[in-house]
């Protein structure tokens, strides 16, 4: 994998780093959502996610904002894939890095800090997998144009994603958006966008409903990890 270093992307790893992703911030995604993840549902939403791409033994797979590498271990564990990570914040390719090593996954897992809109792979990975990453990406066209051109022929992209909802949101919203500079689209609006990028089959689901339950179910640990 080829990857550039743009001033622009350090800035923003930076930013990521002494905020949203500072280590302390990293340790409370952990202890909701489990060892390993960042994201909400943790392993068993993985689960459901990686069962989907169908991945088979030797399979190469991107995975986009693989922060502790949760998933990147679950791929190449349980399927025998090989994974490499990539991932804006140094600190969770730092802390990825570490937990491979104590998983003894190096052989089929690696991690790079990078910015995946400078990306110049092409036809090199079955599958492309990312979790609640997108919306922290602008140009989603340009992003997909480039996962694209990463999978071989007949390769598989599956990504979870914060959406806007069809109806207008309401102000508090739209600035708590504006504040993380976060870009959300509609469930619609990413149909369309990859299809604008010549992605073939594809399916969208709305998964509000689930991920409320998620949510709920999440919460109501934050007293235990000593978060409420």
């Amino acid at each position: 994998m080829r990857r550039l270093a743009g001033t622009g992307s350090r800035r923003v790893s930076g930013s990521l780093d002494a905020n949203q992703y500072a280590l302390e911030g990293i340790r409370k995604y952990e202890a909701i959502y489990g060892r390993h993840f960042v994201s909400p549902g943790g392993e068993d939403c993985a689960r459901d996610c990686i069962t989907r791409l169908a991945l088979a033994p030797g399979d190469a797979v991107l995975d986009v904002g693989s922060g502790l590498g949760g998933s990147a271990f679950l791929m190449a564990r349980e399927y025998g894939a090989r994974v490499h990570g990539i991932d804006l914040s140094a600190n969770m390719v730092s802390l990825a890095k570490t937990k491979c090593r104590e998983e003894q996954l190096e052989t089929l897992v690696s991690f790079t800090q990078g910015d995946c809109m400078e990306l110049t792979d092409s036809r090199l990975y079955q599958a492309v997998y990312s979790r609640d990453v997108i919306l922290h990406i602008e140009d989603k066209l340009r992003l997909f144009e480039i996962l694209r051109e990463a999978l071989v022929p007949g390769g598989r992209l599956l990504f979870t994603d914060y959406c806007r909802g069809e109806v207008a949101s309401r102000a508090a919203f739209d600035s708590y958006v504006a504040e993380r500079d976060y870009h959300l689209y509609s469930v619609a609006g990413y149909d369309g966008c990859l299809r604008k990028a010549r992605f073939v089959a594809v399916q969208s689901e709305d998964w509000s409903a689930r991920f409320i339950d998620i949510h709920r179910r999440e919460l109501a640990r934050l007293p235990a990890a000593g978060l409420a």
